[in-house]
């Protein structure tokens, strides 16, 4: 009779054993399709101080106006685990002549395209694209610089560069988060244009980052760019842009030459060089206020050296703390811009703005 009352001690001993060893359950698998949607609106309200402009009655004024310089509704979303998604609509003003939409605000598509997602078989981050897309620099240089809700980088901002176009691209992810490479084929025409000939744009990033192990230099980075493409058949479109990043808790800065030969078909004989840099730096100065320094500077045609433009920027910002998907801010900026030698003369500018940011 003792037998089994040990028996059952022992049964009762070895339960809660018997139930810690229970493997916990797996964590659910991610459900698809997920899509997000968000915004990302530039808003500003700016004076132009130079230069004047007549108004209606003939009277010299000095403009100033409230401006919507970008609204976007981003569509975003994963259909499997490998295969994700963008959609972008565009709502921008009509600047056109002719139209009844003439200074209406239109819809049109700034992203549109399908994404692989190559995590599995390469390294974390690489991935590759088909349809209506960032092209390899522009976005790369936006993501550090952060201010282009006051203006874009010069190569854009300049018209050298269009911040997206349709076409394929690869990007690969160097191992131990050393950089990467961002290459495509584009038709080269813009977002905004349709293709209207057999060429197409090669545009190619590489990015090294040299010490990515160091404390203080790890946000160093060194990039080049190169676009190969033409007008029509042996009209040379080209670009080439060098450039220096740096990303510290305490700010960011950054520096790029271009280099631009442009051959279109009225200048075959005589291809247009343009030579220009730029550099910036955003000090962070404690408490959401940061600081914004930039100056630009740009040879449109080599030929005529002596012809140069210069930009110079001088901002000050206080970003809302707002979780780190989530971004808005406002910024007050003073934009001065010169002319020197140019024929025809070009009057210099001078703004005066108050920028606000929301993205989401």
């Amino acid at each position: 009779m003792k037998l089994p009352t040990v028996g059952l001690a022992l049964a009762l001993c070895a339960a809660p054993a018997a139930a810690q060893d229970t493997p916990a359950r797996p964590p659910a698998a991610p459900a698809f399709p997920s899509v997000k949607v968000g915004i990302t609106l530039f808003t500003d309200y700016t004076i132009t101080q130079r230069p004047k402009v007549i108004d209606a009655d003939d009277n010299v004024v000095t403009l100033s106006a409230f401006q919507v310089t970008r609204s976007y509704i981003n569509v975003t979303g994963n259909l499997s685990r490998r295969v994700a998604f963008r959609l972008t609509p565009d709502i921008t003003r009509e600047t056109g002549t002719g139209s009844s939409l003439t200074g209406s605000y239109t819809f049109r598509l700034k992203y549109a395209y399908v994404q692989w997602n190559l995590d599995d078989i390469m390294t974390a981050g690489s991935y590759a694209r088909l349809g209506m897309q960032d092209t390899p620099w522009i976005s790369f240089t936006d993501n550090i610089y952060r201010y282009r809700f006051q203006g874009s980088l010069l190569p854009d901002r300049e018209g050298y560069l269009s911040s997206a176009d349709i076409g394929a691209s690869f990007r690969y992810v160097f191992p131990g988060d050393r950089g990467d490479v961002h290459a495509g084929l584009y038709n080269g025409e813009t977002f905004a244009r349709p293709e209207v000939n057999d060429q197409k744009g090669f545009m190619v990033r590489g990015t090294v980052r040299p010490v990515p192990g160091h404390a203080a230099l790890r946000g160093l980075r060194v990039s080049g760019f190169y676009d190969r493409d033409a007008y029509v058949k042996d009209a040379d479109r080209k670009r080439a842009i060098f450039g220096v990043t740096y990303e510290h808790r305490r700010g960011n800065a950054g520096f790029e030459y271009l280099a631009a030969r442009d051959q279109n078909a009225s200048t075959r004989r005589t291809p247009v060089e343009a030579r220009g840099w730029s550099w910036w730096t955003t000090p962070r100065l404690g408490r959401g206020w940061e600081g914004l320094l930039r100056a630009d500077s740009l040879t449109p045609d080599r030929a005529a050296a002596d012809q140069n433009k210069r930009r110079v920027i001088a901002g000050l910002a206080y970003w809302f703390p707002l979780q780190a998907n989530l971004q808005t801010a406002l910024l007050l900026a003073l934009e001065d811009v010169r002319y020197q030698r140019f024929v025809p003369a070009r009057a210099d500018e001078r703004r005066i703005a108050v920028h606000a940011l929301i993205n989401f």
